[in-house]
């Protein structure tokens, strides 16, 4: 089979001649960009600086060479800006803590606070109030809360929609030609149009020069309980803008497309849900059905669904909202054993992830307990089809590039 091949007969929940995977077409299964020079120096290929994509978590692009070096599957077609209103073009260097050079786009501008923590700017506007924050000696940005004070007599749902544009024609052409490119690749296309619905990384407004609305974490989500209509119009007006650029989109790249990124949205935490499956099947669920809906009429996409945690009891639910993918498979969260999952969802569900625990197992074991749980957890998932190899999340920072590479010897040898 063809990689692209490959991953289509998992997706249609056939097994294919033998298991796909997937590292770097998404930011949810990514690597940090640390990881990603570690395998590159391991590997033994062209002293390069590994660009950071996605600023936030610091994700590094994974270039043709060791993508060809990992055995991957898929390729990435993503925006041509990323978060904190970052063009990813002009690119130029950069030094983390840690003392290691990568590449930032040309409009990445940092300053350092009085402790001594680097803050990123929206669209690197130096002038503005820093958005990001990545605390001195850390690996990754996080969002700065920059609410201000509410008003529910003059709360707008339209400030929420802010960031949720309309495609411009460069945006649409970025599209086009990207996704030619990424066809050509041979592998299946895993898109990212944009999208929302409550999304914790985008709630902070951090590409906007002065978020309005609800922007705080916490806010945000009492919001759901105390002003659900609020939210309703919210999620109204983000998928009314969503469903225009998918038609817009689809015109121009669609043909190109294998799987479409539709929304991170986390609903579980280690042991439970953020909100009940009635408060699911009430608030989003219309919403992400209207997408789904439009996409299973209109392409041949199949829809990927991101959410961390237990949510094996929402499962369902995201099959009524016609999600097609569930990722990152949290194993190591209450109920979201290998077994059950496959048992009882295989057959409906395509898992995307799973294949062996980041948060210790990977980080934290040896490279022999690292095998160890690939070997079982591809097993179990791969079983009939209806799964892609990826780790639970992304590969974080300091991960030991022996047990990266123990997670890559395995699926050498479980392929054959």
């Amino acid at each position: 089979m063809t990689r692209r091949e490959r991953v289509l007969t998992a997706l249609n929940h056939r097994e294919p001649d033998r298991l796909p995977v997937d590292f770097g077409s998404t930011t949810v299964t990514g690597m940090h960009a640390s990881c990603v020079a570690a395998l590159r120096r391991h590997f033994g290929l062209e002293p390069r600086l590994v660009k950071i994509f996605e600023p936030s978590q610091c994700l590094g692009w994974l270039d043709e060479d060791l993508k060809a070096a990992l055995d991957i599957d898929t390729e990435a077609l993503i925006p041509r800006k990323a978060n904190y209103a970052l063009v990813l073009d002009d690119w130029k260097p950069w030094r983390m803590y840690d003392g290691l050079e990568v590449l930032v786009p040309g409009n990445f501008n940092v300053t350092l606070d009085s402790n001594g923590d680097t803050v990123l700017h929206p669209g690197g506007d130096t002038s503005l109030a820093p958005s990001g924050r990545m605390p001195a000696g850390g690996y990754f940005f996080d969002a700065i809360i920059r609410q201000q004070p509410i008003d529910e007599a003059k709360l707008d749902p339209e400030d929420n929609v802010e960031e949720y544009g309309r495609f411009t024609e460069e945006d649409l052409s970025h599209f086009a030609s990207a996704s030619q490119a990424a066809r050509a690749t041979g592998r299946a296309v895993v898109a990212k149009f944009g999208a929302g619905f409550g999304d914790i990384a985008n709630v902070p407004g951090v590409s906007l020069r002065e978020p309005k609305g609800i922007r705080d974490v916490a806010e945000w989500y009492m919001s759901i309980r105390s002003r659900p209509e609020y939210i309703h119009g919210v999620f109204s007006r983000q998928c009314e803008i969503l469903l225009d650029n998918l038609r817009r989109v689809n015109e121009r790249a669609g043909d190109c497309v294998d799987v479409i990124y539709l929304c991170g949205t986390d609903f579980g935490t280690q042991k439970s849900t953020f909100c009940s499956e009635v408060t699911f099947r009430e608030l989003w669920l219309p919403y992400y059905r209207q997408v789904t809906d439009w996409i299973h009429r209109n392409t041949e996409w199949k829809v990927f669904k991101h959410s961390c945690g237990s949510v094996v009891r929402f499962l369902d639910a995201f099959l009524d909202a016609g999600f097609d993918i569930l990722n990152p498979v949290q194993v190591s969260a209450l109920g979201m054993e290998p077994e059950h999952l496959k048992s009882k969802y295989g057959d409906r569900l395509v898992f995307w992830g799973g294949g062996v625990d980041t948060q210790k197992t990977l980080a934290f074991g040896t490279p022999a307990e690292v095998r160890e749980q690939v070997l079982r957890h591809a097993a179990i998932f791969g079983r009939g089809g209806g799964y892609v190899f990826n780790s639970v999340h992304n590969v974080q920072a300091r991960t030991p590039v022996e047990n990266i590479v123990a997670m890559f010897d395995a699926l050498r040898e479980l392929r054959g």
